[in-house]
């Protein structure tokens, strides 16, 4: 029995390392292609061309995907990667490298974690295993311990599609569940994804506020993607999500703080930079004061009574009168609990 093959096609079946390689060449050659056009192009069903897609994502290639005006979805490569040099690293900077995932241990159990560990795994197999083990000693000997931090290990598919809504720039629906209170709906264009003290967040427009907001990941209890594309605005920039806090949570206008620190602890506010507009009077006994702006009065206070008892609120008289009825009700507290004993 005759092939009605035209003349000069492969046959439908050949290996994958054969089709990617068909693949990379397509997609470099336009600007983009639709998996009905490859299945043409390689002769194979639409589940092998996804699985060939997911494959060439899966080895690093930039692919991205966008919905055309006939609704069909085209895949193509970022413009310009394949002029992008070899990515060569000195051996201080993978030193660097490793010292930062020596910080984010507290990725455990997400998809970034399983992301930075294929990034060093592919490290070590260009590297000595001598010089491997002494830069794993480096980051080990460098990683904070005993140190309070969430575990998003149960929401790794609430952060895989966050993570693909970020990339795409995709809308999406998502249950965010505020503290000690019931879920809600949003729907958001997520923005920006933060990292601070040792927990995520993702900066997003959404859409029944009307405004930015900022949500923490461990609140989010379930997201849903949308097919509509956003546009981020021109003039975002990360900072609006954060305003004039002195942590994280913006809760209104800034305000002058003017803060003194016993000799005791002087040395450790001397040695760090807590505002970037601060001021610093120093006085003869040792101590100091310590001024600038900023709003935010739970993260403001955490702070304060983080050095206690060498520390003393001069204004403003709002906060002042806060940090003398926290002192007052974790005394009341400890008094009533030594009581019972």
């Amino acid at each position: 029995m005759k092939s009605h093959r035209q003349p000069g096609r492969r046959p439908k079946k050949y290996s994958q390392a054969a089709r990617l390689h068909d693949l990379i060449r397509i997609l470099e050659m336009r600007y983009g292609a639709t998996v009905a056009e490859l299945v043409e192009e390689c002769e194979v069903t639409r589940r092998t061309i996804y699985r060939d897609l997911q494959a060439l994502m899966d080895a690093g290639y930039p692919l991205v995907s966008e919905r055309q005006a006939d609704g069909q979805v085209a895949y193509r490569f970022v413009a310009g990667y394949s002029k992008i040099p070899p990515l060569t690293l000195s051996l201080d900077e993978l030193m660097t490298l490793y010292l930062c995932r020596g910080q984010l241990e507290f990725l455990q159990g997400t998809p970034f974690a399983d992301d930075l560990e294929s990034i060093f795994a592919r490290l070590r197999s260009l590297l000595p295993p001598r010089s491997v083990a002494h830069l794993e000693r480096i980051a080990e000997a460098s990683a904070p311990r005993f140190q309070g931090f969430k575990d998003y290990s149960s929401q790794r598919q609430i952060l895989i599609d966050l993570r693909q809504a970020l990339l795409k720039q995709q809308r999406c629906r998502i249950d965010y569940r505020p503290a000690q209170r019931s879920a809600q709906p949003y729907l958001i264009d997520p923005y920006t994804l933060l990292f601070y003290n040792n927990a995520l967040y993702v900066g997003a427009y959404a859409h029944n506020r009307k405004d930015i907001r900022l949500f923490a990941i461990d609140r989010i209890e379930g997201v849903g993607l949308e097919p509509q594309r956003f546009e981020v605005p021109g003039d975002y920039h990360p900072g609006r999500l954060t305003g004039t806090a002195f942590g994280l949570i913006d809760d209104g206008p800034g305000y002058e703080l003017e803060l003194e620190f016993a000799a005791q602890i002087a040395h450790l506010i001397r040695e760090r930079i807590w505002h970037p507009h601060q001021q610093i009077d120093e006085h003869r006994d040792g101590s100091l004061t310590l001024r600038f702006c900023a709003s935010g009065d739970k993260e403001i206070l955490s702070w304060l009574y983080s050095y206690l008892p060498h520390v003393r609120v001069i204004r403003p008289e709002s906060l002042r009168h806060q940090f003398v009825e926290g002192l007052q009700a974790a005394l009341a507290t400890q008094l009533h609990d030594e009581g019972k004993l």
